[in-house]
């Protein structure tokens, strides 16, 4: 049965494959090349991984994505849709399904958005839910650099407080959108902001995500 995280993944490696290597995305410094070697490596290389969330292995973790980053971009887009090794615990249908699935989605969205011709797309309401359970389980996490109070909510009402704190500025949107503002994607959110409009910019340029 195919998975969400499947899903996303072949759709990150096709848009990849479609921008080719030297387009912008919205990850500062990153072109499409660079994206890609940061799949791969965060999959493939536990050993240098260590770096998205230790700053001692970070050196380490820059060097081995300039390493993949150096390799043929054909080969690197066909090591994201064939996945890790049978040997990763992210070959394991649950673990890649919970690690992967917002990874895909929003790094999907780092190229579609950063390209000037892009279009929303459409989720279907599972998919949408499966993203905001994500937000409200996540959201304290992403949201703990906000500089004020910061609420995300959907358009039915259904709310995440990601940070606490006064003012408050209150973010609305579809769960994509939610997802992607609360991860540090504030400029290509398409969302609602609203608050003090100085604590509305103050939000907008603060650094949230992981």
């Amino acid at each position: 049965m195919s998975t969400h995280a499947k899903r996303e993944r072949l759709l990150l490696a096709d848009l990849l494959e479609a921008a080719g290597p030297e387009a912008l995305t919205l990850c500062d410094g990153w072109k499409t090349r660079d994206l890609a070697a940061h799949v791969v490596v965060r999959e493939r290389r536990a050993d240098a991984a260590g770096g998205l969330l230790v700053n001692v292995l970070k050196a380490r973790l820059e060097r081995v994505q300039a390493e993949f980053a150096a390799k043929p971009y054909e080969e690197l887009i066909q090591l994201i849709r064939t996945g890790p090794p049978r040997f990763s615990p992210m070959a394991l249908k649950q673990i890649d399904e919970a690690a992967n699935t917002v990874e895909f989605f929003v790094h999907a969205e780092d190229v579609r958005r950063a390209q000037p011709d892009w279009s929303r797309r459409e989720l279907n309401p599972v998919f949408a839910d499966v993203l905001w359970s994500n937000v409200e389980k996540t959201a304290r996490l992403v949201g703990r650099r906000s500089p004020v109070g910061l609420v995300l909510r959907r358009p039915d009402g259904r709310t995440a407080v990601a940070h606490k704190g006064t003012p408050v500025v209150t973010v609305t949107g579809e769960p994509a959108e939610l997802l992607l503002f609360a991860y540090g994607r504030q400029s290509a959110a398409d969302v609602q902001v609203e608050g003090d409009q100085a604590a509305v910019e103050r939000v907008r340029k603060a650094e949230l995500g992981m």
